[in-house]
């Protein structure tokens, strides 16, 4: 909740961040020409007034602000009656547009100077000596178009640095993430070399034990001297059988996995695991089909990837007491190999599946709770990795993927 309340936050000030930097990018340029109309305005008054002063408009020549391009005084037959150029006074305005401009209209616009620079022409009436004028002021646009420059770039500066924010967001993010699993990695390597310990000490301590108890629980349900003594020699030996099973789970799991690694044809393997429980699926009425390319290698450690596969189909088959369907497919993908295990048992319960492949966890009455967590531990260890999806009631897909052969 708090990791999301932070995302909105984040995004709610980077709407707001962008909004403004657009606004003011969209506002500057309508502000520019509002800067330079007023100051045309202000220089029209300040002209108009000059020649009202000076009707021979000399003082005119004298009248250079430093935002003004040039400014000149047109009767009303198209002649300059003053121009900042000396030169072009007397002489008749060059485009015929000019000469047809109506004196008491006011306009602006912009235009393109001999040096090539675009500068603003604003043209407005003025009265001077009783005599309408046209006041054409042409003007440098040098610091109007500083502000939508200082907009554009203020927009681009934002925009640079929130998304620098964002990146730096995600990869702080992401090093968290990668810090935090690589913590969980490591309290679970560390649980599992614990249990590993345990193991192997529990496994020394009553394997001997074990070995003695079978073996006397044998001697008394082969001769019995009552009838009752066969029944309980046979618990015995149904318990001691379970202990060691477990025993055995306990050693495989605590055992380091070997590094003998080599290449082997998957086929034979999968015809092998499936013809190994064909009794059993007969007995339970269960249908096994499987289909595995004949040239597809596999490399890893052929007897550890043996045992996943036996016991993934062996849970396959206890879960499908009533029978049903049972389907293993291997198949290439890329640099792997796939191997799908589909059954269309009892399936397993929403909140069972994130646990399913930790040790000890089971919903079997008499499980250890070890044969998936050892699945995950040898294909894990021969460079590959499992997954599985279920659904209570339509079945369980358990899917290994191993490294092809080189």
């Amino acid at each position: 909740m708090f990791k999301k309340a932070i995302l909105l936050l984040g995004v709610a000030v980077t709407c707001c961040l962008l909004w403004f930097a657009v606004y003011d990018y969209r506002e500057a340029g309508p502000i520019a020409r509002e800067n330079l109309r007023g100051l045309a305005l202000s220089l029209t008054t300040a002209i108009e007034k000059l020649a009202a002063n000076d009707p021979s408009l000399e003082t005119l020549h004298s009248f250079h602000p430093a935002d003004v391009a040039y400014f000149a005084l047109v009767d009303g037959r198209g002649v300059y009656r003053f121009h900042s150029n000396r030169d072009l006074v007397g002489t008749a305005v060059d485009h015929r547009a000019a000469k047809e401009q109506v004196l008491f209209d006011r306009s602006e616009t912009r235009v393109v100077l001999g040096t090539g620079e675009r500068a603003y022409q604003f043209a407005s009436p003025v009265t001077v000596a009783g005599e309408p004028l046209l006041l054409v002021l042409t003007l440098h646009t040098f610091r109007a178009d500083a502000v939508t420059r200082r907009a554009r770039l203020n927009m681009t500066i934002v925009v640079a640095l929130v998304g620098i924010g964002w990146l730096l967001s995600l990869g702080l993010a992401r090093y968290a993430r990668r810090q935090e699993r690589h913590e969980e990695e490591l309290a679970r390597r560390e649980a599992l070399a614990k249990l590993g310990e345990m193991g192997a000490v529990l496994a020394h301590e009553i394997r001997n034990p074990l070995a003695g108890i079978k073996g006397f629980a044998q001697v008394i349900a082969a001769k019995p001297q009552e009838l009752r003594n066969g029944a309980f020699a046979e618990s015995i030996v149904t318990e001691a059988v379970r202990l060691e099973s477990l025993v055995n789970d306990l050693l495989l799991y605590a055992a380091n996995e070997p590094d003998t690694v080599a290449d082997f044809p998957l086929a034979p393997l999968v015809e092998h695991v499936v013809s190994l429980h064909g009794p059993d699926a007969g007995y339970g009425h269960v249908g096994i089909t499987w289909s595995c390319p004949a040239d597809l290698l596999v490399r890893g450690n052929r007897d550890r990837i043996e045992q996943a596969l036996l016991n993934l189909v062996h849970n396959a088959l206890q879960a499908m007491a009533q029978g049903g369907e049972l389907r293993v497919v291997a198949s290439r993908s890329g640099r792997n190999v796939v191997i799908r295990i589909e059954d269309n048992g009892h399936g397993i319960a929403d909140e069972h599946l994130p646990l399913v492949f930790e040790p000890f966890f089971t919903t079997k009455t008499r499980g250890t709770g070890l044969g998936l967590a050892l699945c995950k531990k040898i294909v894990e260890a021969n460079g590959g990795r499992i997954t599985l999806k279920s659904r209570a009631g339509e079945g369980t897909v358990v899917t290994m993927v191993l490294p092809r052969a080189r």
